[in-house]
C-alpha cells in the first residue's frame, strides 16, 4: 500500500479572499498543504505564511510559479491581473485555480484558456455558487427534469455595504459582482446558452460617484436559446445583510435557493418577528468556498475536467460585456455581437 503525498498548492494574493483560501489549504483539506504564499506587497506574504505555518513566502509571484515543490496554484489577486497570472502559471506547468473573473476581456480569456490547454493543466474558476448545496441541488433537479422546461430564472446579489466607492473600477458591478449571477443562470439552465441581453444600471446608493464611473445598482434580462427568460440583479448596499438568492420556474414546478438568515431561529416578540442575518460572504458561502478548493485538489489528482472551467468563465464574461454594451447603447445586445476584437 502506497501513501499518497500531500498535494502542494501555492497561494497568490494575500488579501481578504486569498487569506481565506490560504487557511483552507493549510487547515481544512486533508491531503493538501499550503506550500507557499506570494504577494508583491512588502511583508504581506510573509505575515500570512507565518500565521499558517507555511514555510515559503515570495514577493515575486514568478518565483512561486518557478518553485518545483509547488504542484498547483490558487490565484486570488485583483481581477484585472488574473489573465496574465493564469497564463504565467500554466506555462510554468502548474494546475490553476483562479478567482472570478478569470479575465475582463474576451481576448484575455482566450489567452488563458489556450495557455492551460497547451500546457495540459487544469484551469478551474471560482464560481462558488456551483458548490453551494442549495444551488447544486437545484441544478441537479433541473437537469433531471424535475420542474419540466425552465421558463423563468432569477439570480440576485446584494452586498451588505458600500464603504469607499473611490477605488471601485468602472463596470465592476457587471465584471466582478454580477459575473457570479451570469454563471449561476447558465448553471441553473443546463445545456442552454444566452442569446440576447438587455441591461439597465445606475448609481442609486452613491449618486455622487456616478460621474466617476460608479454604477452600484443593476438589472439585467437575458434570453436563452431554449426560450427561457432570466433576470440578474445587483446592488452594493443591502442594509439587512448579504443577500444571495436564486429561482427557477418551470413548466412543472419551481425551485428557490438562498437564505440570508444566519440560522433557522426566528424570534417572536412584542416588537414583531426577527431573525439574525448573514453580513459576510465568507459566512454565507463558507462550505462552498471550501468545497470548490477540495474539488480543485481532486481535479488535479485525477486529471478530470474542472466543474467550473475557463470556458464557463468566458461565457459569463460574454454576458457581462453584452450587459455593458447594452447600458452604453440603451438597447438589447445579441450575444453573437460580442467578439474578442470588439473589447
Amino acid at each position: 500500500m502506497t501513501t499518497q503525498l500531500p498535494l502542494a498548492i501555492g497561494l497568490v494574493g494575500a488579501g481578504r479572499m486569498g487569506s481565506f483560501h490560504a487557511e483552507t489549504l493549510a487547515r481544512r483539506l486533508p491531503g493538501v498543504h499550503l506550500a507557499a504564499v506570494a504577494d508583491p506587497a512588502p511583508g504581506a506574504a510573509r505575515r500570512l505564511a507565518d500565521r499558517l505555518d507555511c514555510p515559503t513566502a515570495y514577493t515575486e509571484i514568478g518565483d512561486l510559479f518557478a518553485d518545483p515543490d509547488v504542484d498547483a496554484v490558487v490565484i486570488s489577486t485583483p481581477a484585472r491581473t488574473h489573465a496574465d497570472l493564469v497564463v504565467a502559471a500554466a506555462r510554468a506547468g502548474k494546475a490553476v485555480y483562479c478567482e472570478k473573473p478569470m479575465a475582463t476581456t474576451l481576448a484575455d480569456a482566450d489567452r488563458a484558456i489556450v495557455a492551460a490547454a497547451e500546457a495540459g493543466v487544469p484551469l478551474q474558476v471560482g464560481f462558488n455558487r456551483r458548490y453551494d448545496a442549495g444551488f447544486r441541488a437545484a441544478h441537479d433537479k433541473v437537469a433531471a427534469g424535475a420542474i419540466g422546461t425552465p421558463q423563468l430564472l432569477r439570480s440576485l446579489t446584494r452586498d451588505p455595504k458600500l464603504a469607499d466607492p473611490a477605488p471601485i473600477p468602472p463596470w465592476t458591478i457587471f465584471l466582478e459582482t454580477l459575473i457570479h449571477d451570469f454563471d449561476t443562470l447558465r448553471f441553473l439552465n443546463p445545456g442552454c446558452e444566452p442569446v440576447e441581453v438587455f441591461a439597465m444600471a445606475d448609481a442609486l446608493v452613491r449618486p455622487d460617484f456616478k460621474d466617476r464611473g460608479l454604477l452600484d445598482t443593476a438589472v439585467v434580462t437575458i434570453r436563452f436559446d431554449n426560450g427561457a427568460l432570466a433576470t440578474a440583479e445587483a446592488n452594493f448596499q443591502a442594509v439587512y445583510g448579504y443577500d444571495v438568492r436564486g429561482e427557477v420556474f418551470g413548466s412543472a414546478g419551481m425551485l428557490t435557493m438562498g437564505d440570508i438568515r444566519r440560522t433557522h431561529l426566528t424570534s417572536y416578540g412584542a416588537d414583531g418577528i426577527t431573525a439574525e442575518t448573514v453580513t459576510y460572504d465568507q459566512d454565507l458561502f463558507h462550505e462552498a468556498y471550501v468545497a470548490e478548493l477540495a474539488d480543485f485538489a481532486e481535479t488535479v489528482r485525477t486529471a478530470r475536467t474542472p466543474s467550473a472551467t475557463g470556458e464557463d468563465a468566458r461565457a459569463a464574461l460574454t454576458i457581462a460585456l453584452a450587459a455593458i454594451r447594452s447600458v452604453e447603447k440603451g438597447v438589447p445586445v445579441r450575444i453573437e455581437e460580442i467578439r474578442p476584437e470588439a473589447n
